[in-house]
């Protein structure tokens, strides 16, 4: 199995001769990123998306375009998907606590929790001369956010297997303490985005999941000027004192890792 980080959370993974594809964007915001390549995007077999927020989920007519992929997204994404007049033929509603078998991949939904903004963070953004600098910018995004707020805690964390390798997905740096997840996956991929001192935040997720090996991802700069490009200096150094036999993956948008 291996696995390629496209920017933001869209992740493409592929065991043998098939692949699925995590929360497909298109990163309209900020075109200056890494484009994600279509043809290769549309070549899975299937779609998951973790919640159905703007950067996880408006894109997806584009991603199934020309194709019958099917969707697999909770009952509030396809009411989203309605309202903003996306194509819902090939969308499956899931709920938290599924197996879905789809060709050699076996997915399990876990009820998982969005990562809540704080304090600091908050005030970082509101008060960066950029954002002022760039309003309309900044306007023009949240407005586009609006309309895909979650419906209820329709989010979810993806384990998924090929029966020899295995990864955790989450898309948001969030865990619900009722769930038990799954431990000593072969990889657990991490949204590196949404707090002051990340890195000091993932160390719960680390002791939790107890991967082998944690890729950061949504550490991009998607929406100029509420977000930066996260530093990640950080990142390895905390990942191999929690975890010291884990290896730590900084990954580079179309690449190949091996899982």
């Amino acid at each position: 199995m291996r696995i390629k980080w496209y920017g933001t959370a869209t992740l493409l993974i592929e065991s043998g001769d098939e692949r699925i594809l995590i929360d497909p964007y298109l990163k309209k915001y900020n075109p200056k990123l890494f484009q994600v390549p279509l043809d290769e995007a549309r070549s899975a077999q299937g779609i998951f998306i973790t919640h159905p927020h703007l950067d996880h989920f408006a894109d997806i007519d584009a991603f199934t375009e020309g194709t019958s992929t099917p969707v697999f997204v909770s009952e509030g994404g396809i009411t989203r998907a309605e309202e903003n007049g996306l194509n819902t033929d090939h969308m499956i509603a899931c709920g938290p606590n599924e197996e879905i078998r789809l060709g050699r991949f076996i997915v399990h939904t876990y009820q998982s929790k969005h990562c809540v903004f704080d304090a600091p963070t908050v005030l970082r953004v509101t008060f960066a001369p950029r954002t002022w600098l760039r309003a309309k910018d900044a306007v023009a995004f949240l407005n586009g956010a609006r309309r895909y707020k979650l419906l209820g805690n329709d989010i979810y964390a993806l384990h998924i297997s090929d029966g020899e390798k295995s990864v955790t997905v989450l898309g948001s740096a969030g865990m619900d303490e009722d769930v038990m997840y799954p431990q000593e996956s072969d990889l657990l991929v991490f949204p590196y985005q949404g707090r002051s001192r990340m890195h000091r935040y993932m160390i719960g997720f680390l002791k939790a999941f107890r991967p082998k090996a944690v890729m950061a991802d949504h550490f991009d700069d998607a929406f100029p000027p509420l977000t930066h490009r996260e530093d990640l200096k950080k990142f390895a150094p905390t990942v191999q004192k929690i975890l010291p036999n884990a290896a730590a993956i900084l990954p580079q948008e179309g690449e190949w890792y091996e899982i």
